[in-house]
């Protein structure tokens, strides 16, 4: 019940004129029921059936996880709509792998460039040696890029992944520091233990809602070949006592404020793509059945032993056969008084490419994906097709902005404190000040460059941003190409004069600028 009260001018309107107030009661009565908000009501048909809940971020999340992951999983194996969007997603925001590059404070450390240049290159080169090997990882399957791949995989499909930082030597290699990445079905309470008050879904946190410990099953729990009985759980610090680096890197995405565990990216559409696998699995069905043509023969006697100079030898059909299918071409012979009667399935279907398009532009919409890079298929002008490539690069460059920093970066720098310790790298004030640790740490994380429709259009458009003094040839590089600058230019040095010795390469010449109106030429 909502209540309108008559005010002062409400009374003095009375007074004078009794119908026109009555009117305006009213209408004041009338706006203040239509300032409400339709969308809570419970007496509106629309809404009526509409039931919610108000939980916090956990108690609408924790329940429905185990379901969401595996037909999450599900789809990626069966669904292609569902693996495309993931295999999209994946390939344009780590590629071939997310690439450190150095960039250290050198006014804070108060070093020269050629300083600053030297010590960028050394650890570049030292963290490569890391990276680009199998010893970084804890089980000698992967490298970096390919851990990284696997990670961010494991974050669009189940939501979330645990990274473990253990430190091991092995033989002669200089760095102990290992990556383990453990799949989130494995954290949970141990032995199954309901969820309490600091602790969620096998997180301990502290009153802070800060992450202490994470209780990890050394099995998973699907294993075929593991009973319930064999299950064991490890309790995994979250930060090192000694050093307080992290022993744990829990990589998922935060929607909500207090949230434990990460929801898995094709959450919101699981149900229509499910919904749409299962119409486009029909409509394929039908589109077979209706490709085969059978031809039925009756005869006077009513044998079906007849001679049609061995046509449907390949499948040899006949009224008496209990297994009764359709097949291209078949001849089924038909008892006397046997009748048959055709259906016509009106196959292809017409309306599918609409429905399935407009579906699809409703799935992209909620994976921030554009249909047209979902199915991979450009029938719109250059404008449209540039449009919805950048578009979908805006939504590839956040999520690879936020892997380098909640992956990509604390790896970095548990490797850096390794290597400063060691002695490989050399970064006085290092462990004494938190701010000259964090000049050290300073990076860019470089990934392949986005696709291009017209590359010429393209560089004019990145000369022109250089001239402009908008851009500089370091980012143009990295646009462009996902190179690095510094890197190309002994290599490109390198070309031009080979090139140049053997004469298939000769330098432009720089045109004169044109002298100014009543100025000479120098």
């Amino acid at each position: 019940m909502i209540e309108v009260k008559e005010n002062i001018i409400d009374k003095a309107v009375r007074f004078v004129a009794p119908v026109h107030a009555a009117k305006r009661f009213r209408a004041r009565a009338f706006m203040a029921y239509a300032g409400a908000y339709a969308g809570a009501s419970y007496s509106r048909r629309p809404t009526k059936q509409w039931v919610t809940t108000r939980g916090d971020a956990d108690s609408d999340i924790i329940d429905d996880l185990p379901t969401l992951r595996e037909r999450s999983r599900d789809l990626c194996r069966n669904a292609p709509i569902a693996i495309g969007a993931v295999s999209t997603a994946l390939t344009n925001t780590i590629g071939t792998g997310l690439k450190l590059q150095s960039r250290i404070d050198r006014e804070y450390l108060r070093i020269t460039d050629e300083q600053a240049d030297a010590w960028e290159s050394s650890v570049e080169r030292e963290f490569r040696l890391w990276a680009e090997s199998v010893e970084c990882d804890a089980a000698r399957s992967l490298t970096f890029a390919l851990i990284q791949e696997l990670a961010f995989r494991q974050v669009l499909e189940n939501g979330d992944v645990f990274a473990l930082t253990p430190r091991f030597r092995r033989g002669k290699w200089p760095y102990m520091l290992k990556l383990q990445l453990v799949e989130a079905d494995r954290v949970c309470n141990e032995n199954n233990a309901a969820n309490k008050d600091g602790l969620i879904e096998g997180i301990e946190k502290n009153d802070n809602g800060e992450a202490t410990a994470y209780h990890i099953l050394q099995q998973h729990p699907g294993s075929d070949w593991v009973t319930k009985k064999m299950f064991r759980w490890v309790k995994v610090p979250a930060y090192g006592t000694a050093t307080g680096l992290r022993n744990v890197i829990h990589l998922y995405r935060m929607i909500r404020p207090g949230q434990s565990r990460g929801v898995p990216y094709l959450a919101p559409v699981i149900e229509p793509l499910k919904q749409l696998d299962r119409y486009t699995e029909a409509e394929l069905m039908a589109a077979v059945l209706a490709s085969m043509f059978t031809v039925f023969i009756e005869t006077e006697s009513g044998d079906t032993d007849f001679d049609v100079s061995g046509m449907g030898e390949e499948t040899g059909a006949e009224t008496s056969d209990t297994d009764m299918k359709l097949a291209s071409g078949a001849i089924v012979g038909l008892a006397k008084g046997q009748k048959i009667q055709t259906a016509n399935p009106g196959r292809p279907n017409t309306a599918f490419d609409p429905f399935v398009t407009a579906i699809l532009q409703q799935i992209g919409a909620a994976l921030e994906i554009p249909y047209e890079i979902i199915v991979r298929h450009f029938s719109a002008s250059y404008s449209a097709s540039r449009a919805a490539l950048l578009e979908a690069w805006r939504f590839f460059r956040g999520r690879r902005a936020w892997m380098a920093a909640n992956f990509c970066q604390p790896v970095y720098e548990i490797f850096l404190y390794e290597a400063v310790a060691a002695g490989r790298i050399a970064a006085p004030g290092y462990f004494a000040d938190p701010m000259i640790q964090k000049a050290y740490q300073g990076s860019l994380w470089v990934g392949d460059a986005p696709g291009y429709i017209d590359p010429a259009k393209d560089i004019t458009a990145a000369k022109e941003r250089m001239d402009a003094g908008v851009s500089t040839l370091d980012e143009e590089t990295t646009l462009i190409t996902g190179g690095d600058m510094e890197q190309n230019i002994p290599r490109i040095r390198k070309e031009r004069k080979l090139l140049k010795e053997i004469g298939l390469w000769i330098p432009k010449e720089t045109k004169p600028k044109a002298p100014a109106q009543g100025g000479t030429e120098e």
